[in-house]
């Protein structure tokens, strides 16, 4: 209400109470026009009242939301469902204009607010995270791999005769096919193994680029985030072999916020060498649902000739969510989450070396690495018990972990890809995954290593009674008879679930 209406109320209600009423509400109004004047995200979390009021300050800016509004367009914003409204807050419009998803929308101004001061949010809680001197940045309703196709289809006007693009392995199939929906060719760099790690080969990056011709060269795509036993790519290293040769260096950094050590890398590599972007998932660094990414860069004007490439109007869904989710959290919650996970990492890895210990396997030594654990599986390296390790964790709801066995081929588009999920031809051992990931919490480890604990002994004993003769001995009790029947039990639901499981 305004000053008129708050005086107006005077006739109905003490004029007292209306005061203390009006200066209730000029507390949440500071809040708003504070992030309206810093475009940052705010120190303290806000409360839900005022984040519902704020939406509905920019919903009442749009158009479809207008008492008066005549409408005789083909996109007025019109939604059939109340309950689709209020999901999205009525801010219907979408985001950006025909020709560019950054551009305001005169029928929308509330959802271009939005997106403006997402962009700016999400651009200040990057610089937060450790890459300071980060430009620019948008939000685009696509996940990371399309929107790693938007970079390089952007790329394509700036080198018109490059067909190539250097991409160091990483098994993951999203940020592969990314290049092959672009047009691009994906030269495959092989890792190198040291120790238990999977780094990069620079010696071979850099003799592709002379075979084939800086010319020739879309860009290097090189990585971040990623399971053990791959570590991040040496992106300083990287950055100053596309500086020297002139080639664009577009980063997947698909959950890397979350991690300092690789918003490091992507800092130091664009101080000494050449980062033309780098994108981020919203769901695996911000708890949002699947669906949007950030795109970011070191130059300006390079992130907006991206922003342009889109083509159309775009959903304001993921800037919605990223917006609700960081007011609700402030930057000091993010913060918080982000100490949360790194201290989480250190007590997963101390209780994985403990249980490889029992088991007589090892946790692989992978420092660089600073998300994604590995454990050795040498004990049952088959293909089939690996599976069926994979199964009951699968069956005790255990989601996340990566069972690695050896030999797995895969084609990709016509791509094959000898030892597919462990980044390299031929890794010494199969192993399995785990992460310590934003949000993850000390719970979700305990559980987790009572439950790998229970499957590796499952495992172990089926192996064991295959080799025994039918039949107990004198020696057996009622308990150890109830305890085989619980573990046959178990051993056949996994078998049953593994045969229902789709490839």
């Amino acid at each position: 209400m305004d000053g008129d209406s708050y005086s107006a109320s005077e006739r109905f209600v003490s004029p007292a109470y209306v005061r203390q009423g009006r200066e209730a509400r000029r507390s949440h109004e500071q809040a708003i026009r504070h992030l309206l004047e810093q475009g940052k995200c705010p120190k303290d979390p806000w409360d839900e009242s005022t984040i519902e009021l704020f939406l509905q300050e920019l919903a009442v800016m749009d158009s479809n939301n207008f008492l008066a509004n005549c409408g005789v367009g083909e996109r007025e914003g019109r939604v059939v469902s109340g309950m689709v409204a209020r999901r999205n807050y009525r801010l219907i419009h979408g985001i950006g204009r025909s020709g560019d998803i950054a551009a305001v929308q005169p029928k929308a101004a509330g959802s271009s607010l939005l997106n403006k001061l997402t962009n700016s949010i999400v651009l200040d809680i990057i610089k937060m995270a450790g890459v300071r001197t980060a430009t620019s940045c948008f939000v685009v309703p696509m996940a990371t791999g399309m929107s790693l196709t938007l970079c390089f289809l952007t790329l394509r006007h700036k080198r018109p005769k490059a067909k190539y693009i250097i991409w160091p392995r990483i098994d993951q199939k999203s940020c592969f096919k990314s290049m092959i929906t672009a047009g691009f060719e994906p030269v495959v760099i092989e890792n190198v193994l040291e120790g238990d790690e999977l780094r990069t080969d620079l010696n071979a990056v850099e003799f592709k680029i002379k075979e084939l011709g800086a010319e020739n060269i879309l860009c290097l795509h090189s990585t971040t985030s990623c399971f053990a036993p791959r570590v991040p790519d040496r992106l300083e290293e990287l950055s100053l072999i596309c500086d020297k040769y002139e080639i664009p260096h577009i980063v997947n950094n698909a959950y890397g916020v979350q991690s300092s050590k690789c918003m490091h890398l992507i800092q130091q590599g664009a101080r000494v060498g050449r980062i033309d972007a780098f994108v981020q998932s919203l769901d695996k660094n911000f708890m949002v649902p699947v669906g949007g990414a950030v795109i970011a860069g070191f130059n300006e004007a390079f992130v907006q000739e991206i922003s342009k490439m889109y083509p159309g109007r775009a959903s304001a869904s993921p800037s919605l969510d990223v917006l609700i989710t960081l007011l609700s959290l402030g930057a000091s919650g993010y913060k918080n989450l982000l100490k949360e996970r790194k201290e989480i990492f250190e007590y997963l890895s101390n209780e994985l070396k403990t249980l490889a210990k029992s088991a007589n396997e090892r946790l692989l030594e992978t420092p660089h690495n600073p998300i994604s654990l590995a454990f050795s599986l040498t004990s049952d390296a088959n293909g089939t018990s690996l599976t069926q390790l994979g199964s009951m964790l699968f069956t005790r709801q255990v989601s996340g972990a990566r069972v690695v066995p050896l030999g797995v081929c895969q084609t990709i588009n016509g791509y094959i890809f000898e030892g597919f999920m462990s980044h390299s031809i031929n890794y010494p051992c199969a192993y399995l995954n785990a992460a310590s990931a934003i949000g993850i919490k000390k719970q979700d480890v305990d559980m987790f290593i009572k439950r790998l604990d229970k499957c590796l002994r499952l495992c172990r004993k089926e192996k064991h009674l295959s080799k025994e003769e039918d039949g107990c001995d004198q020696q057996t009790t009622k308990e150890d008879v109830s305890e085989l029947t619980q573990d046959l039990r178990d051993i056949l639901q996994v078998k049953t679930t593994t045969q229902q499981l789709p490839t």
